[in-house]
Order: structure tokens, then sequence, then C-alpha cells
């Protein structure tokens, strides 16, 4: 009996023409500005988004976690370069450099993100592309949560989901120097907030030149140090005691400069 793939299924299917679409978008405007001729496309699966960038025109390496992924993705499309590799082994660091890196639903899978993405800054030549999901909230954080066992989930169906600034920190973190958001997104549920759930997924270019495309918006790294008011150990009263402190000296600091000294306070300064 032929194996069911979940990446064949009708609702699979229409969520990635919708990323599809977007990615073409990008990469329509970003090649006016950029010569990209390589592509990686990491996270594979079997092979949709590698025959799409194939058709655009690039020379196409992919990988996939699974075995099974990559041979079949290489049975489909005999044409592309297939490899079974990890995301997260340090030794991926070594099949090559490329113009263009793609990557698309898979950094929320991972055990080890963080890694997985300074391999990805050390593949990239110029542009990073990075689809992912994320949990909700303004905070530089991670999520550690249970997957479905399925052939499109982590590969031990466990993994640490990000935050997207913390996607924005990682990948200015790994060494890329330019890391965009996006002013709009695709016209998708998951891409909006409705009245039963919040935005669950984005789209973040990295990239190792400036870009000046239109719908960019460059983003700053996030600050969260370990010390200082973003300690995470200070209590809430601390936090309004600190707040209180800083407040009140930026008053003292005002009023020096409006009010002027008396005369005792003259005499004692000479």
């Amino acid at each position: 009996m032929e194996k069911k793939w979940t990446f064949d299924s009708d609702a699979t299917q229409g969520y990635t023409n919708v990323r599809q679409a977007f990615t073409r978008e990008f990469l329509g405007a970003v090649r006016q500005q950029m010569e990209l001729v390589t592509a990686l496309d990491v996270g594979c699966g079997v092979g949709y988004f590698s025959k799409f960038l194939s058709d655009l025109g690039f020379h196409v390496v992919a990988l996939d976690g699974r075995q099974e992924n990559a041979t079949e993705a290489k049975r489909r499309y005999p044409e592309i370069t297939f490899l079974a590799k990890n995301a997260e082994d340090p030794s991926l660091q070594g099949i090559g450099n490329f113009d263009f890196v793609l990557c698309v639903g898979l950094l929320y899978h991972l055990e080890n993100p963080f890694r997985a993405i300074r391999n990805f800054y050390s593949l990239t030549g110029k542009l990073m592309l990075v689809e992912s999901m994320y949990i909700p909230g303004a905070e530089v954080g991670l999520r550690f949560l249970d997957e479905a066992p399925t052939d499109n989930q982590g590969l031990s169906y466990v993994a640490f989901y990000p935050t997207e600034p913390c996607l924005v920190k990682m990948l200015y973190k790994a060494g890329f120097p330019f890391v965009y958001r996006f002013q709009r997104l695709p016209e998708e549920k998951q891409f909006a907030t409705t009245l039963w759930r919040k935005r669950s997924r984005t789209f973040l270019a990295a990239s190792k030149v400036a870009l000046t495309a239109p719908n960019l918006v460059l983003a700053e790294e996030p600050t969260d140090a370990s010390f200082g008011r973003s300690d995470p150990w200070n209590t809430a009263l601390y936090r309004m005691r600190d707040f209180c402190a800083n407040r009140l000296f930026k008053l003292r600091v005002l009023a020096a400069r409006f009010v002027k000294p008396t005369r005792r306070d003259e005499k004692q300064e000479t």
C-alpha cells in the first residue's frame, strides 16, 4: 500500500501555495538588487519548495532530517540534489555556501534552533528567508513543547518554539547584520490574529547586505540581559523600587538645571 504523505494533504498544499506566492514576490523584489543563483532548501520535506526554487531558475540543494523524506523527494524530483542531514549538526556547515537559503516551517520543530541558525549563517552567502511558527509574546523566549508523531514534525517530537523577538535575536546573534520584518504578511489565517486565535506564524529576512526592497522593515535587535532591569530574578517590588529611584534621579537632574544656587550654596562653593 502506497504511503500517504502529510505534505500532500489538501490543507498543507493550500498553505504551501500561500507561502510560495509570498516567497516569489519577495525574491522578485530582491533579485533586482542582488544576484542570486544557488539556493539551499533546509527542512525540504518531500521537495515542494525545492522544486519551486528550481522552477525559479536556482541551482538547488535540499536537505531534510529524515532519510525517508529525502528519498521520496529524490524520487519525485531526480534533477535536484537531496541530502538527509540534521539541521542542528555542526558538520552541516561543510556542505557548501549558497546565495540564498530558504527555511520554511522548520525552526520551531528543533531542539536546538539557535545551533541550526548558526549553521545556516555559515551556509548563507547573501540572503536567508525564514518562515516559522512562533509563540505569542513580546519577550525573548522559548517554550519547550511536545509535537505529534508525524512525518512533518521534529525528529524527537519535542521542540523549542521561539517567540518572534527570540527569532530576530537569534538571527542577529548568529552574525547576520541585517534582519527584516515584513510590513505585510500573507493573507492567510495563521498570519493574522482573530477573535479566537492569535497570529502564529511569521516571515523574516536575514541578509549579509542592506536591502531596499519594498515591504521590508529593519528589525531592532531585542535586548534581554541577565542583569539590570531585565534581570529575570528581580521581583515586581524590586522593579517598582528601581523604577521610582530612576524617576527620582531624573527629576533631581532636571530640577538642578532650573534652580539657581542660594548665597549659602555659593559661599560653600568658594
